[in-house]
């Protein structure tokens, strides 16, 4: 069942869902020696003569337990707006622990969201996003992934586990990905992953949208979560 109701804030001919230039960039992020940076720090490194991509990927990180970077990593949930256009909405707030086992089939991921810092960089549909209708945060302020597994799938490997928003939990599965270890400049090793995967949401109860004259919905049905992780070791 699809609810239709409309934020309180936006007229009924306007879009509660716009598009704008804003909402298509990546957020910038402050490092605190290194002046403005990307908000990911891929661990890629480009030879002065051609250019050419390097990544370390050769090396696993050592066991123990691990911090997300929140400077150098991001996690987003994106969505279709009419059908066509992506949308990002952005934790600006969260945390992260990995622990990393011998075995990495035994390793772990848990993350917390901060549901009120999520940002698409357009005012009136973040409060849409905060609001009843979606992420509800004032009777639930977080949104959380604990894995249940890791597994390799012939050459590539999968992160499962369970997400919950607005206090429903329902299982997910992402494709796994280690981009390698690395130092920085100033002598820290840094390991990083990234995993995707879809969930629909109205498993989550999230079922506003508005139908489309020529068919369709104004928000698609299917999200995907999307974390791109750069890690340091616990002290």
């Amino acid at each position: 069942m699809i609810r239709t109701r409309r934020p309180s804030s936006s007229s009924s001919s306007s879009d509660p869902w716009p598009v704008s230039e804003s909402s298509s960039r990546e957020p910038e992020v402050q490092h605190p020696s290194r002046g403005i940076a990307g908000p990911v720090d891929q661990l890629q490194t480009a030879t002065a003569t051609t250019g050419e991509l390097v990544t370390n990927t050769a090396e696993a990180p050592a066991a123990g337990s691990y911090t997300i970077d929140p400077a150098h990593s991001k996690i987003e949930a994106v969505a279709r707006h009419l059908m066509v256009t992506k949308v990002r909405g952005h934790f600006a707030d969260y945390e992260g622990t990995i622990t990393v086992a011998e075995d990495p089939t035994q390793s772990s991921v848990e993350l917390t969201m901060q549901a009120a810092s999520i940002t698409t960089g357009v005012e009136d549909r973040d409060a849409h996003l905060r609001s009843a209708d979606f992420l509800d945060v004032e009777n639930h302020p977080t949104v959380t992934f604990r894995s249940t597994r890791v597994e390799q799938d012939g050459d590539s490997w999968v992160l499962a586990g369970d997400l919950t928003i607005i206090g429903k939990t329902n299982p997910v599965s992402l494709n796994l990905e280690f981009l390698g270890v690395i130092s920085d400049p100033w002598g820290n090793a840094k390991s990083a992953f990234s995993a995707s995967g879809e969930f629909n949401r109205h498993d989550f109860g999230l079922s506003w949208n508005v139908p489309l004259d020529g068919g369709g919905v104004l928000v698609s049905e299917v999200f995907k979560l999307e974390i791109e992780a750069q890690l340091a070791a616990q002290e």
